[in-house]
């Protein structure tokens, strides 16, 4: 298929709580298509559906060479003490802040011939499987920011050339 244009802060369908898939069908073949054409663009870890606008729970992986996807994917597990990681985002352009996450992260989710996956790691898989997670959930790392980072970051966003 395509790699296919990111939406940025301030699209409504980054706000927005994604549908569960229900039939895996074509559209949904070409959305994994296109979910996994899109992050294997350079300096991409992670894309989420609602990223490249679609409202269904899916996005797909790119972390040191492993390059997957899940649909439906649900956090199972998080350990260890979470930590504050740089971290930024394909819809946040050009802006990275410290954001606490778990050093280790499991995802359990379906692939396209309807079969239960796992995903799990530490490091950037996990903080991917989280971020990622969280986009279907209509949360951006932005949200998870300590009080005053998060009021840097917004003055940031403001005044980016992108907004």
């Amino acid at each position: 298929m395509t790699a296919r244009e990111i939406r940025i802060f301030g699209d409504p369908v980054l706000k927005t709580v994604s549908d569960e898939i229900g039939v895996i069908d074509d559209r949904v073949r070409g959305l994994v298509d296109d979910l996994l054409d899109s992050v294997r663009l350079p300096g991409r870890a992670g894309v989420a559906a609602a990223q490249i606008g679609v409202n269904l729970r899916a996005f797909s992986y790119n972390v040191d060479g492993e390059v997957g996807y899940l649909l439906n994917p649900r956090i199972t597990e998080v350990s260890g003490e979470p930590v504050f990681v740089d971290e930024g985002c394909l819809s946040v352009p050009n802006l990275w802040f410290k954001t606490k996450r778990y050093p280790f992260a499991r995802a359990v989710g379906l692939n396209l011939d309807g079969d239960e996956v796992e995903v799990s790691g530490t490091g950037v898989m996990a903080q991917a499987l989280q971020h990622e997670t969280d986009h279907l959930d209509g949360v951006l790392y932005l949200d998870r920011l300590e009080k005053d980072t998060r009021r840097q970051a917004m003055r940031e966003v403001r005044e980016s050339d992108w907004f």
